[in-house]
């Protein structure tokens, strides 16, 4: 793989790695993968090791770079602690341990990670605390979300906000998509997960098995289904479980001798697959288990399963050569007990079952899930704007002074603002600004006088367009107004028209009228900057989100004042080489610094009441004059 092409990858997964969920199995075989093919890939789990976690953080202070040069041909685990995933109730909210969310913080903060993919990114777990502290293009898979999962999700409207940092959703079933799709909105690509076939062992006698991890009233429905079943053709039944499991004193002693209780210190699930002709999973829902389906599936053992979306899904054959196991309503022993019985007494029918699944697995292996990351990914990386540097403008800038420069402001031809052009001049001059750029509300008639009237300052006409329901969005180096009402893509296309810049101000600034995420990503290729610190925003999390995005897709970063009254002027700027046009300015604007030493936001915004709104008209239009006055005195 060419160097350009390597990419730098961390998973997330909020299971311990010990645990080897189906999640965690998802993770290691798809890492295995991407790792092989030259990628530096990285898994960020819990873990129950002590000596796991103490190595992660001592790599994390001593050496993080070393971490990613380790992770050359297989991926590399760094254990962040014990953490329990998403698993409030209603009278007490989880919570992430304070040393975990710091080794997460840590982990993606100084490591040069190109996607961050997280998987089941639900609150409170450390996939969740990494996608809220994630400076990558962020991916995310829903593996199989149940209702009452989702239903945990206290504050829903905080998880949507997080989730709105996603760059690319996708989810393990049609039947997850269409879940997620309800509790929290979005664009999900299905793609299925991958499974190894287990080696099957074969006996002589017919093995049923179960998976106990499910809900107990399954097992209690498989236990009474195996009373039904014949004694002959011979038969035998195991149920393995995590966690220690003892038979129920009612199973009867017939039953005691077919059935076998095993967990996972006597064997792994995959060592009592191996000897399994027949699976059941007869969960109702609550802690269905997808992925053992899937394994069984590639492994030619023919399931029988509760009649679940996710689980009909996987049985159904698109071919419409009929389902590739047998189904039955959750909770129906009588059916269920059928069901095993036809199967016990009729190798024909197994042996068809087995036949239609067929087809299937060659397709279920990790490389088909890897080339589609690796093509999502590739997507992603494709929209960053590092590779549209202007060569020419570049070398023109390069040796030119510094200046200081303000990207946003507004003169009294703004609806809001009463600050007259030539005091907004004459206070940028005494303020040491070179360049100024002029973005009055739906007007552009502001800037264009004060270019006009500026001396020893160059000005920028711009105009901070309001678009019918996208927010707002500002054009430089234009010269004809643009009208408000039209769509984002309408307003773009007219800044585009008139050869101007497309800088999007306040992007996340969810008290001002603003483009989210959704709508920002649809124009990400039309956006030529971004304006990441605004100090007329009150919540400084949104600035710090605004240079999250900049930074993930590698966007030339603005900031301006946005002031309505002189005293704001300069409180932002950028300290960036003299330009000459809009290419020039986007080059300059590559390498620009950010100055901040921000006026007081409640005294500025004190200021603006009082000369746009406090005092009556004819008082306003007084003090707009001897303001005039006082600028025309000095000058």
């Amino acid at each position: 793989m060419p160097p350009e092409d390597r990419l730098a990858i961390a998973h997330v997964t909020p299971f311990a790695w010990e645990a080897r969920t189906e999640v965690s199995e998802h993770v290691a075989g798809v890492c295995r993968e991407l790792a092989a093919r030259g990628h530096r890939v990285l898994v960020v789990a819990p873990s129950e090791s002590a000596e796991l976690v103490r190595d992660t953080r001592r790599a994390l202070r001593s050496d993080p770079a070393g971490l990613l040069a380790q992770a050359d041909g297989e991926p590399l685990v760094l254990g962040v602690g014990e953490v329990l995933p998403f698993a409030p109730t209603r009278r007490r909210a989880a919570s992430i341990p304070v040393d975990v969310a710091r080794t997460i913080e840590t982990a993606l903060l100084t490591l040069p990670l190109d996607v961050v993919h997280v998987h089941e990114p639900f609150a409170p777990s450390a996939a969740s605390v990494a996608l809220r502290q994630s400076r990558a293009l962020n991916v995310a898979t829903f593996h199989a979300a149940t209702e009452r999962v989702l239903s945990t999700q206290l504050g829903r409207q905080l998880s949507q906000l997080l989730f709105s940092r996603l760059d690319a959703r996708t989810a393990s079933y049609h039947a997850t998509r269409e879940l997620m799709g309800r509790f929290f909105p979005g664009s999900y690509e299905v793609l299925p997960p991958a499974a190894e076939p287990v080696p099957h062992v074969r006996t002589g006698t017919l093995e049923l098995v179960m998976i106990a991890d499910e809900e107990r009233v399954a097992l209690r429905a498989f236990l009474r289904a195996l009373r039904a079943l014949p004694a002959e053709p011979s038969w035998h039944a195991t149920v393995w479980s995590s966690r220690p499991l003892a038979a129920p004193a009612t199973l009867g002693r017939a039953l005691r001798e077919r059935v076998t209780f095993v967990d996972a210190e006597a064997a792994g699930p995959r060592d009592v697959l191996a000897g399994a002709d027949v699976v059941v999973l007869a969960s109702e829902g609550l802690r269905a288990t997808p992925g053992l389906l899937i394994q069984a599936l590639a492994s030619g053992i023919v399931p029988v399963a509760s009649r679940l979306p996710v689980y009909e899904e996987l049985l159904s054959d698109e071919r419409g050569d009929g389902d590739r196991g047998l189904v039955f309503e959750p909770g129906d022993v009588i059916t269920l007990a059928a069901h095993l019985t036809r199967l016990v007494g009729d190798a024909g029918l197994r042996q068809e079952l087995r036949a239609r699944a067929a087809p299937l697995r060659g397709g279920l292996g990790y490389r088909r899930i890897a080339d589609a990351l690796e093509a999502l990914y590739g997507r992603l990386v494709a929209r960053r704007h590092d590779g549209r540097a202007d060569a020419r403008a570049r070398r023109r800038v390069a040796g030119r002074s510094l200046i200081d420069v303000d990207l946003h402001m507004h003169t009294d031809h703004s609806y809001d603002c009463a600050t007259p052009v030539e005091v907004l001049l004459a206070e940028a001059r005494a303020r040491g600004l070179g360049a100024i750029a002029v973005t009055d509300h739906n007007e552009v008639s502001g800037a264009l006088e004060a270019r006009a009237k500026a001396h020893g300052i160059k000005v920028i006409v711009g105009e901070e367009v309001k678009t019918a329901e996208q927010g707002e969005v500002i054009g430089l180096f234009i010269e004809e107004r643009i009208p408000r009402g039209l769509t984002l893509q309408e307003t773009i296309a007219e800044i585009r028209r008139q050869g101007g810049i497309v800088y999007v101000p306040h992007p996340f600034d969810r008290l001002h009228s603003v483009p989210d995420y959704e709508h920002l990503l649809a124009v990400l290729d039309e956006v030529d900057a971004i304006e990441v610190f605004n100090p007329r925003v009150a919540i400084s999390e949104f600035n710090e989100e605004a240079v999250r995005f900049a930074a993930k897709y590698r966007i030339p970063a603005g900031a301006g004042s946005d002031a309505h009254v002189p005293q704001g002027l300069g409180s932002v700027r950028i300290r960036m080489r003299d330009f000459d046009g809009p290419a020039e300015f986007l080059e300059s604007l590559r390498d620009a610094d950010i100055v901040r030493n921000p006026a007081s936001l409640l005294y500025v915004q004190a200021l603006k009441f009082l000369q746009t709104k406090a005092l009556p008209e004819s008082a306003r239009r007084a003090a707009r004059d001897r303001r005039v006055k006082r600028v025309a005195r000095k000058a």
